[in-house]
């Protein structure tokens, strides 16, 4: 019995322990996280049960406590009362102590009263899941013993630092402080890997951020979200219904003005409009401004340019003075022009107060503005805008 009643060779015992945590991080990330913090799917009552027995099981993790924390997380992003962004208490101490930052929140009334509902109240929860959420890994113990005998116990430990590691360390430690952005949204998060596999998908953070409804989390062509695919294999099983996904945008060529539809689509998408208008207008004109330069403005350029590609809080203020004083040397430069434009159109998107015919007329100014400056990049931009709307596709 030594081997357990499963008697394994020894790449066995590794596959057992891939397929295991692999099957938690499945659960984390479609029931947890894509189906109960943001409602971007349901889930069949057999998998939604399923989900929830695997996870009491091999994490002792509640299901009103993860998604408290997670909505909390999402609603006071890198501030002092976020539960753990390691832009405020560093990325070693989320990192290595994620999973305590996590119990210690966890214990936080009023943020389970504030940002726990809608969450599963049934029998099951009440009576077993939440007051003995510590026996679902105890039992996992006895069972990983049973079954594997003595390398059972190490297979055991695998699973018990999986989630803690890879969940609580990972993904809120180095999502949102290393890896790329597709989107400059209004907060650090990262996509650590374009390929979302060992982590279920959740490596691509930085588009969870942008577009947290969206039960897919791969934008690109070229990323893969793996629980996209679980997702998708539970649908054509009638077992999952998604409600919502990125939005994909249509331009409708021809367009004079901005109509109340198109006002709509762009402000909802705005994070999404302006990551097009680096990519169309500021990042053709800052090579361009390379090329024309000095040799001496060049290196200028390359050190001001995160001011003018990346959100602004992850600027650092010295950089912005540095263009500033760049800028001002040039007098009525394009790259001026496409920067004082690019301040003005986030300006609009901030009036939160302004009424739907105000923000019309600004945005009508804009492209006033934008199509008289006698740069070509800019009005193509403004054609984008006009034609603007949304394509909503699974």
């Amino acid at each position: 019995m030594f081997y357990g009643i499963l008697d394994l060779p020894w790449w066995g015992y590794i596959v057992a322990t891939l397929v295991l945590t692999h099957i938690t991080i499945a659960g984390v990330t479609i029931f947890l996280h894509r189906c109960q913090a943001h409602r971007a799917l349901t889930l069949h009552p057999i998998i939604s049960h399923f989900f929830r027995f695997w996870l009491w099981l091999t994490t002792g993790m509640e299901t009103k406590a993860w998604t408290a924390i997670h909505r909390k997380h999402h609603a006071k992003c890198e501030t002092e009362e976020d539960p753990h962004s390691p832009q405020i208490l560093g990325l070693p101490k989320v990192l290595w102590e994620g999973a305590e930052l996590y119990r210690r929140e966890a214990k936080n009334q009023e943020t389970l009263k504030r940002y726990g509902e809608g969450t599963p109240d049934d029998w099951l929860e009440r009576h077993i899941y939440t007051p003995h959420s510590a026996k679902g890994i105890l039992l996992n113990l006895i069972l990983n013993l049973v079954l594997f005998g003595i390398p059972g116990l190490v297979i055991w430990a695998i699973q018990m630092a999986w989630i803690p590691f890879f969940a609580a360390g990972i993904i809120n430690g180095v999502g949102h402080y290393w890896g790329y952005r597709n989107f400059e949204c209004l907060d650090a998060a990262t996509n650590i890997f374009p390929w979302g596999i060992l982590i279920g998908g959740e490596e691509l953070h930085n588009n969870h951020h942008t577009y947290p409804t969206s039960a897919k989390l791969s934008v690109n062509w070229w990323e893969f979200d793996i629980g996209w695919f679980y997702i998708r294999s539970l649908m054509l099983l009638k077992l999952a219904k998604v409600k919502r996904v990125v939005p994909k945008p249509i331009i409708v060529s021809g367009k004079k003005q901005i109509d109340a539809e198109g006002l709509q689509a762009l402000l909802t998408n705005r994070i999404q409009v302006m990551t097009a208008y680096t990519k169309a207008v500021v990042l053709p004109l800052l090579k361009q401004e390379k090329q024309n330069a000095l040799v001496a403005d060049r290196d200028v350029i390359r050190q001001v340019q995160p001011a003018l590609v990346r959100a602004d809080f992850l600027v650092d203020e010295s950089i912005r003075r540095q263009l500033d004083q760049f800028l001002e040397r040039n007098g009525n430069s394009a790259l001026k022009v496409v920067y004082h434009l690019q301040q003005q159109l986030k300006s609009i998107w901030n009036r939160t107060t302004a009424t739907q015919i105000e923000l019309l007329d600004a945005l009508q100014d804009w492209c006033h503005q934008a199509e008289t400056s006698g740069i070509q990049k800019l009005q193509d931009f403004v054609n984008y805008l006009r034609g603007y709307t949304i394509l909503q596709s699974h």
